[in-house]
C-alpha cells in the first residue's frame, strides 16, 4: 500500500470535481476548491474520519468493497480505479471478476434524474447505485452480500425479493431474469461470478434449474410494467434502458405519463421517500 500516493490521488481527483458533477447542490460559500471530504465519505457511504485518515496517509488498507465505492464516488475510469486499486495494494478487477465498478457515463445520467426513480445495475442485476425515488421505491439493495447482492439469486431464494411485482407477471419476470443471466455467462464464462451464481442457484432452487434448461439468451426488460410499493399499491410505469457498450451494465430509469395515475403516485412518493404508515 502507497500511502503517500493513495493520498494524493485521492485529493486530486476531489478537488478536481464540483458538486454538481456528482448531483450535489453547490450550497453557499465553499472554501474547498471540489468536494469536500464529507461529500465523499457519503457519496461512498464511509464515515469521513475513515476517508480523512485516509487523504492524511494513516488510514488502515482499504478493503475492495471501499475502493469499488470511492471508485464510484470520485467518478474514475476504468484506468483510475485500477490505479486507486493498486495504490491501496489491491489487485485490479479483472474484466470479467463483475466487479461493481459503474460506467462513468452512466452516472453522469444518473446524476441528473432526480424527479423518477432510476438506478444502475450490472449483467447480475446487482444493484450499483441507485436515486432517492428509485431507493423510496425498492427499498435500500446496497446492503446485501455475497451471491444475494444479485437480484436473480434473491428473486430464487427469497420469497420476499418478488413483493415488488404482481404475482401474474412472477413467471414472466423469472424467465427473464434467467435469460439475462444466461447472456452475462455466455460473457463472462463458466469459471466468472456468473458461473458461480448459476452453479448455487441449480442447487438452490428447481424453478431456476427448469428455467436455465430452456437455453434462452437475451438482455430482457419489459418496457411496461406494474410495480408495488407497501403504501402506495400497484404503479404502472414505463422503463428504459441505457447500456453502456459491452452491456455490463444498464441505467434504467422508470417513468409515467404526465398526468396519468402513476405519474400522480410517483410525485406522492417523493414527498413520502422512505416514510411508512399504518394501512387506512
Amino acid at each position: 500500500m502507497d500511502r503517500s500516493a493513495l493520498a494524493s490521488f485521492l485529493r486530486t481527483r476531489r478537488d478536481a470535481l464540483q458538486p454538481a458533477d456528482v448531483g450535489l447542490p453547490a450550497g453557499a460559500r465553499r472554501r474547498a476548491p471540489g468536494l469536500r471530504r464529507d461529500e465523499v465519505a457519503a457519496l461512498a457511504a464511509m464515515s469521513t474520519d475513515y476517508y480523512t485518515r485516509l487523504e492524511q496517509q494513516r488510514g488502515p488498507q482499504p478493503s475492495e468493497h471501499l475502493l469499488a465505492a470511492l471508485a464510484r464516488a470520485l467518478r474514475l475510469t476504468n484506468s483510475e480505479r485500477d490505479y486507486l486499486f493498486r495504490m491501496a495494494g489491491r489487485n485490479a478487477p479483472s474484466a470479467v471478476s463483475g466487479a461493481p465498478h459503474v460506467a462513468p457515463p452512466l452516472l453522469r445520467v444518473l446524476d441528473r434524474l432526480c424527479d423518477t426513480p432510476a438506478l444502475i445495475i450490472s449483467s447480475l442485476d446487482e444493484t450499483l447505485v441507485q436515486n432517492r425515488l428509485a431507493e423510496a421505491l425498492f427499498g435500500d439493495e446496497s446492503g446485501y452480500t455475497g451471491l444475494a447482492r444479485s437480484g436473480i439469486y434473491r428473486w430464487f431464494t427469497q420469497p420476499d425479493a418478488r413483493r415488488h411485482y404482481p404475482e401474474d407477471d412472477h413467471a414472466r419476470q423469472g424467465r427473464a431474469m434467467v435469460a439475462n443471466l444466461r447472456a452475462a455467462y455466455g460473457s463472462m464464462g463458466p469459471r466468472s461470478r456468473a458461473g458461480e451464481l448459476v452453479r448455487a442457484l441449480e442447487k438452490a432452487s428447481t424453478e431456476f434449474a427448469d428455467l436455465w434448461a430452456r437455453q434462452e439468451v437475451a438482455r430482457r426488460f419489459e418496457d411496461h410494467k406494474t410495480l408495488i410499493h407497501p403504501q402506495l399499491g400497484p404503479i404502472e410505469l414505463d422503463c428504459q434502458a441505457l447500456f453502456t457498450e459491452d452491456q455490463s451494465q444498464a441505467l434504467l430509469v422508470l417513468t409515467a405519463p404526465p398526468r396519468s395515475e402513476g405519474y400522480e403516485k410517483l410525485q406522492l412518493l417523493a414527498v413520502l421517500g422512505h416514510e411508512r404508515f399504518p394501512a387506512g
